[in-house]
């Protein structure tokens, strides 16, 4: 590839040559735009490290821009960056570090290009090119970093036990990039993994779950998954989802291993939908299986409630990653609930009060929720599985005839609480949510419809019922 003609095609990297040529200064492109430029994938963002000043630089090449550019700078880090274009282009001076044993936090001083590339965590990530006058696009590859992208290897730049213990976090980078990319470890970096996998309890958990979040965001998760297993990293993570794992037999009559059932559902949902919040729910829509597992001498293996109580564990579980508790975990919880409703829709007889429900409860959510269910089927009798799908797509027509008709998705009842309070001159309290309660069961039973005419003369008669009488003055 001729580096120099594609950086020159590329203003940014003119910019930035002529900045560092007026500072006197000598300035590399390196790491990941190098990397995803040799495996041809798309990138918008720029490393550029600079024998001497980064922050010095950037602001140079802000002022050569010809532009009023702001200038982001972390003096702490002694990192700045700023945003040309559509390109994210960070400095960096070059540095060399060395690290203490309780800490990540590396004892920085400045240093030549060959420092800085050996503190980098890969060899596909240690690439560099040069921006100088005297060698401009030549690549600069002191560790055969190209060889292992042929080879599609990730590998250590210096021993893997150096390198991790060092910085720990690397270790659950290796796995993310290897499962972004569709990688291999090397053996020496993958046994440093097993190895040093205890110095990971120095790493905060913020940023444990921002490198786990990018291994289920890429495109077969699972791979990932069974790279923290085999390391031995997942059960200081999520152990919750390894003690889905095994299989158990009693009288002829075993089940699945629901670990591997879990990371088959999670890249079948990888398949249909780049959402985190819904691959986070197919992780956990099986999670509480081992706490309801049962045995019954008729039926086998059962795992009855799984559902509710994986719900109820969802929280727990994102407190503990410190993952966002908002509408993000709810979605969550609402799917791993929800999980099992729409299979019970398969039946030929199936009421349209049930599927009310299931629409009623589900929402602006179903398409999720449909999904997720599509993708918990799993079987190795792949006309088993056609079976199961054919019947959801019968179970979604249903589903969308009955919407069309009754308009129950986002619903909300007609009667609210304050009318409630104002027709019968009650205050808050158990015979308002009572009134409610049964005004919303009557229509989605399909007794009456959703308006204001068929509902209001029902919430009198439920009101009567309680004991209640009308506020004339409300009529």
């Amino acid at each position: 590839m001729d580096f120099a003609q594609t950086l020159r095609a590329n203003p940014v990297f003119e910019l930035v040559a002529r900045s560092a040529r007026e500072l006197g200064v000598r300035a590399y492109v390196i790491g990941g735009f190098v990397r995803d430029l040799l495996l041809k994938r798309p990138s918008h963002d720029i490393d550029v490290v600079c024998i001497g000043g980064g922050i010095t630089l950037a602001e140079r090449v802000a002022s050569n821009s010809g532009r009023r550019i702001p200038v982001a700078v972390f003096k702490n880090f002694g990192t700045a960056q700023l945003r040309l274009d559509d390109w994210e282009v960070e400095f960096v001076g070059a540095r060399k570090e060395s690290y203490r044993r309780e800490s990540r936090k590396p004892l920085v001083e400045n240093g030549t290009i060959e420092d800085d590339q050996n503190r980098r965590d890969f060899t596909i990530n240690a690439l560099a090119i040069s921006l100088n006058e005297d060698d401009f696009g030549q690549l600069v590859d002191p560790f055969d970093g190209v060889a292992d992208l042929r080879k599609r290897i990730i590998r250590t730049p210096l021993a893997p036990g150096i390198t991790f213990s060092d910085d720990p976090l690397r270790m659950m980078r290796a796995v993310r990039f290897a499962s972004q990319l569709g990688f291999d470890i090397a053996p020496d970096t993958f046994d440093a993994l097993t190895e040093y996998g205890d110095r990971l309890d120095i790493v905060s958990m913020e940023r444990v779950t921002e490198e786990l979040n990018k291994i289920i965001a890429s495109p077969t998760p699972s791979y990932g998954f069974k790279l923290l297993n085999q390391a031995g990293l997942l059960r200081k993570i999520l152990p919750e989802l390894l003690e889905l794992q095994g299989v158990e037999i009693l009288e002829g009559k075993g089940h699945k291993d629901n670990f591997y059932h879990t990371l088959q559902v999670l890249d079948n949902v990888a398949a249909r939908s780049d959402d985190l919040w819904l691959r986070w729910a197919a992780i956990l829509h099986d999670v509480a299986k081992p706490a309801t597992k049962r045995f019954d001498k008729t039926v086998g293996w059962t795992f009855h409630g799984h559902e509710e109580l994986g719900a109820r564990m969802v929280p727990a579980i994102f407190r503990k990653l410190k993952l966002p508790l908002n509408e993000k975990m709810k979605f969550v919880q609402k799917l791993v609930r929800l999980h099992l409703r729409p299979i019970a829709l398969v039946k030929e007889t199936v009421t349209d009060s049930a599927l009310r429900r299931v629409l009623f409860e589900a929402g602006e959510d179903l398409e999720a929720l449909m999904t997720l269910c599509r993708a918990d089927i799993t079987s190795k009798n792949y006309d088993k599985v056609k079976k199961h799908l054919r019947n959801f797509d019968k179970v979604e027509h249903k589903l969308q005839e009955l919407e069309e008709k009754d308009k129950l998705r986002n619903f909300q009842p007609v009667i609210t609480g304050e009318l409630i309070m104002r027709t019968f001159g009650i205050p808050p309290g158990r015979e308002v949510g009572e009134i409610k309660e049964a005004v919303r069961e009557a229509i989605l039973e399909g007794d009456i419809s959703n308006t204001h005419e068929a509902a209001y003369p029902f919430m009198v008669q439920a009101g009567e019922k309680l004991g209640l009488k009308v506020n004339e003055g409300a009529r």
